[in-house]
């Protein structure tokens, strides 16, 4: 018989360590050296000379560069990443600290000249590049500016995109329809590190594109006013749309891109560096920072409340009563932190009150999905729940299914076809948010196992069709929020089992076969993250602990006895729950496909020990 029990007492015992005064788990959400690099380059932009901290974020950086002088975002990503390698080269440089002769920037110079050049990075990279001046704006704006005016009936509006997308694209207009750039006495030139000359087919992408770029035109000019005044009049309301939505620490939405990019934003519009709305917002980022083995961190935002919901509920799966001083603190946290505020989910949504929760610890007017179902069954427990809150909760997820039947993540029915047509690279995570399965097989869960709504509720019916819909042809979900499939086809098998769905349904088997053919001889799990970029499961070098634990936990959820298959991963979670090596640093969340993962330090906690307190449950 395998005992688990010593295995859960290691983890409830790093988890005690390691919470904080405030009853929160303030574990970092690590995003590679992007948000280092572009931390360098604005207070370099700024004239704020924070040397401390630059040398820091470059002494990071450096330690995370390959042999071959490039930078990867993840472990077998293949020879490094351009976008990266090149942030990470002109950050350095402009931090004054290195000459570009250092031998650690010259091989980083061979790999971006011998990947394309400048001219190949991402198109966010470039949007960076372009405002400090070293690559030319195109002659247009990628997205006019007055798309801001258009009302919510037209096809196409402000509103079509995700609060994400709105975050990050509402400075980006202003900026592209100002051309705006700023130099500075320190500012390097990486003229050397184009292999071409830059031409406007850089930024464009199709016909079909222009032809939507003159609808947009021709719509916002139908509207009454001189074109000169509409354009105004959208560069206004989009300075007061990024300024209304500031949160207390003076970040845009809490999210590091649309907070620098909105800094940019504001000194094209006249703002001075020393304005007391741009000094604020880069206290906020500041405030983001974290350490990491001996090094700063900018945090791309804070993981606060999906770390300590997600703690606590495993922490009460183990059998930590909800009276232990650990879960009390951590659920007096939440409770603080359930939003009061409406936010831009009541556009496609105006007939609920605020009741969910956001992710980061500063969150106020960002609710989403995950974390209101995570914060919740925290809060199950409780005797009685706050009721207050509970329902609020309850009824505001409810509010936020899509038509479709699956859950979101910020907003519903915000997945327009017709914006898969912009030129905007990895436009499908940044402007859309879809129904998705994780999400879909997480809300059923929490439903299904830890309120009275009966199986037969519409809402869950629809939930359950749309899982059923949406399953891939060999038996897995595709997770959008984590990597990847055995991500969502985890959360999808847990969701239906909680709903009353038979482990003998066809869909249930094709699934935990799917899971079963996945298993590494170790008896554990591991998944690239190629997975989200080729959008089929890439099996990775090894397993993981939080691959396993998701795969284990799907297969308990389902089987009466412990099959081998499971006995095989929980022995090969408890031989390794102590392991620190690539695997335990590989990125398990994502948030744009080839271009943005998490590292969660959490979750090497989380899930294991989400895993063996339902194996212990169930077969202990």
């Amino acid at each position: 018989m395998i005992d688990t029990k010593k295995g859960i007492d290691w983890i409830i015992d790093n988890l005690r360590k390691d919470q904080s005064p405030a009853g929160s788990w303030d574990y970092p959400f690590e995003t590679g050296i992007s948000t280092d690099a572009y931390m360098i380059i604005l207070l370099r932009s700024l004239e704020i000379n924070d040397e401390e901290l630059i040398q820091g974020l470059t002494k990071r950086i450096l330690s995370k560069q390959e042999k071959n002088g490039a930078w990867k975002l993840f472990f077998d990503e293949g020879d490094g990443n351009l976008s990266a390698t090149v942030e990470a080269y002109y950050a350095c440089v402009y931090s004054g600290y290195y000459p570009k002769n250092d031998k650690r920037l010259l091989a980083a110079k061979r790999f971006i000249l011998a990947n394309g050049g400048i001219e190949e990075v991402s198109m966010f990279t470039k949007i960076m590049l372009a405002i400090t001046g070293q690559y030319t704006w195109p002659s247009y704006s990628p997205l006019p500016i007055e798309l801001i005016l258009l009302p919510l009936h037209f096809p196409v509006n402000f509103y079509s995109f995700s609060v994400f997308g709105r975050a990050n694209l509402t400075p980006i207009m202003i900026l592209a329809d100002k051309q705006y750039v700023i130099k500075t006495a320190k500012s390097p030139v990486l003229s050397d590190l184009h292999l071409n000359r830059e031409s406007e087919n850089d930024w464009e992408r199709s016909d079909v594109y222009r032809s939507l770029y003159s609808f947009i035109k021709e719509a916002s000019e139908s509207l009454l006013g001189l074109p000169k005044h509409l354009h105004q009049l959208a560069i206004d309301r989009a300075k007061k749309y990024m300024l209304d939505h500031l949160e207390p620490d003076g970040t845009f939405y809490s999210f590091y891109s649309s907070t620098f990019l909105m800094i940019f934003a504001l000194l094209a519009l006249g703002f001075k560096k020393t304005d007391p709305v741009i000094t604020k917002a880069v206290d906020g980022l500041k405030s983001m920072k974290c350490e990491i083995e001996g090094y700063p961190h900018m945090q791309y935002t804070t993981a606060n409340v999906w770390n300590t919901s997600l703690i606590s509920f495993s922490l009460q799966a183990a059998g930590v009563p909800v009276s232990d001083p650990m879960v009390t603190q951590a659920n007096l946290y939440l409770l603080e932190r359930q939003h009061r505020k409406f936010g831009d989910w009541v556009i496609h949504n105006p007939k609920t009150m605020p009741g969910g929760w956001g992710f980061s610890d500063i969150n106020t007017i960002n609710p989403d999905v995950d974390d209101t179902t995570a914060s919740l069954r925290s809060l199950s427990r409780m005797n009685p729940p706050e009721i207050h809150c509970w329902d609020r909760g309850i009824t505001w997820l409810l509010s936020m299914q899509n038509d479709d039947g699956g859950w979101p993540a910020f907003e519903k029915n915000t997945n327009s076809k017709l914006l898969q047509f912009l030129p905007i690279e990895k436009g499908e995570f940044l402007i859309a948010d879809p129904s998705c399965a994780d999400l879909t097989g997480r809300t059923l869960e929490f439903f299904g196992k830890y309120t009275n709504l009966s199986h037969d509720h519409t809402a869950i019916k629809k939930g359950i069709h749309w899982l059923f819909r949406n399953q891939e042809r060999d038996g897995s979900w595709y997770g959008r929020w984590g990597i990847c499939y055995l991500y969502g086809t985890w959360a999808a098998i847990t969701g239906l089992a909680a709903c009353g769905i038979s482990p003998q349904h066809a869909s249930i088997e094709k699934a935990v076969k799917w899971i079963m053919d996945k298993q590494n001889k170790d008896g554990g799990w591991g998944e690239s993250c190629h997975s989200d970029i080729k959008r089929t499961f890439i099996p990775l070098a090894s397993s993981t602990l939080t691959h396993t634990a998701w795969a284990l936990d799907a297969l308990i959820s389902v089987s009466d006895k412990p099959t081998p298959a499971i006995q095989k991963g929980i022995l090969y979670l408890l031989d390794s729950l102590e392991k620190v090596d690539w695997t335990t640093r590989y990125p398990k969340g994502q948030g744009m496909a080839g271009a943005f993962y998490i590292h969660y330090h959490s979750y090497r906690y989380i899930f294991p020990l989400l895993a063996l307190s339902h194996y212990h449950k169930k077969y202990e």
